[in-house]
């Protein structure tokens, strides 16, 4: 393993050293932020820490390369478990190096699978030189220019124990998050009051998967938990409501074309 592809993680309160390695080839996000400054997503990152202890279960739906899976375990201890799942090649790839190169094998189990609503097979829409923009799009919503492969659909509530509890959830996967959610409620509900969610909403990607922002919005209330929405600007949660964040998305769709995304948290304020 070349020592020069390493890079440390530099996470401000984290002093755990946790290292990793990133995609060699153009990655406009992930890989590049965490290459030139240690770090992705500042204030989730903070926010995912502060979530955790030592021997909490964290799951990590849309892993990507691990960057988020890696802080986990380094929180949780050998006592915790991390499940992250990934399903295009490369990044599950450096997920399962980088938790071999940490030596979390322990208690990161990585899986390469997308979480869905069902079991079965789908297909998974991969961006050029996005590799955290892959998408599994509704049929007739693909994007004809991007490469797709096969890729294994699970159940989370099917593949887990019923038993199973989670002190945090993260589900990132551009879209399909809908499906994660409803796939995965029995436990969702059964880990509640103490759980924590942090989600991403983007009313475009999710319409594109076949579901709306409003119903995302609507799936997640029956947890009753707080809702917040992440401000990466001023690194502050702020309170929210069902019906706000509804509305929010409704009146993005009423623009097709629009983009905007944010990032949710629910559950206890930090």
């Amino acid at each position: 393993m070349d020592p020069d592809r390493r890079y440390r993680l530099r996470v401000p309160g984290v002093e755990a050293k946790v290292e990793m390695l990133v995609h060699s080839d153009p990655d406009l996000h992930i890989s590049t932020q965490i290459r030139e400054r240690g770090i992705w997503e500042p204030y989730e990152s903070q926010l995912l820490w502060h979530s955790l202890g030592a021997g909490d279960c964290f799951l990590d739906v849309g892993a990507n390369i691990g960057y988020f899976s890696m802080l986990g375990a380094a929180r949780v201890g050998a006592s915790g478990q991390v499940f992250a799942f990934e399903p295009e090649p490369r990044n599950y790839q450096l997920l399962t190096a980088n938790t071999a190169l940490n030596h979390f094998e322990p208690q990161l189990t990585a899986v390469q699978a997308a979480l869905s609503d069902r079991e079965g097979s789908g297909e998974l829409f991969l961006h050029p030189d996005n590799l955290g923009d892959h998408q599994l799009f509704m049929e007739g919503a693909a994007d004809a220019s991007r490469q797709r492969i096969d890729t294994a659909l699970l159940r989370g509530a099917s593949w887990f124990e019923e038993t199973q509890r989670f002190a945090l959830v993260k589900i990132d996967t551009q879209g399909s998050e809908h499906q994660v959610i409803e796939g995965l409620l029995p436990l969702l509900l059964a880990s509640c009051p103490g759980l924590r969610m942090l989600v991403e909403l983007t009313p475009k990607s999710l319409r594109a998967a076949g579901t709306t922002g409003a119903a995302l919005i609507e799936t997640l209330a029956q947890l009753q938990l707080p809702f917040f929405i992440v401000d990466h600007i001023e690194h502050r949660l702020v309170a929210s409501s069902a019906a706000e964040l509804q509305q929010w998305c409704s009146n993005l769709d009423e623009y097709p074309e629009d983009a905007g995304f944010m990032n949710i948290f629910l559950g206890a304020a930090l």
